[in-house]
């Protein structure tokens, strides 16, 4: 027996707007900070944006997408678990 679900119930609390092209839909950013060594430390910030497949998941390289007003550039998407999520690495614009 498949599962059902609302995939919808895992974004409404922390979801922010985000809007590529013509969707707009909800998506948790994540902006873990990482600590990179080359010849001195230096700390950088990636930003990971969780959403639902169906809105996001054929967003390219290089793609446009505003998350909560700011503007990011699209550097991966990734399928995760199921494949109902993607996780999308991004940079600012």
């Amino acid at each position: 027996m498949a599962l059902s679900e609302d995939l919808d119930q895992f974004l409404n609390d922390f979801g922010l707007s985000c809007t590529a092209g013509a969707v707009t839909a909800l998506g948790i950013l994540d902006m873990p900070g990482r600590i990179l060594s080359a010849d001195g430390m230096v700390i950088s910030t990636d930003y990971l944006l969780t959403a639902k497949a169906s809105d996001f998941g054929s967003l390219l390289y290089g793609d446009s997408i505003t998350v909560a007003g700011n503007a990011y550039t699209v550097r991966e998407t990734l399928l995760i678990d199921d494949g109902a999520f993607v996780e999308i690495s991004l940079m600012k614009s």
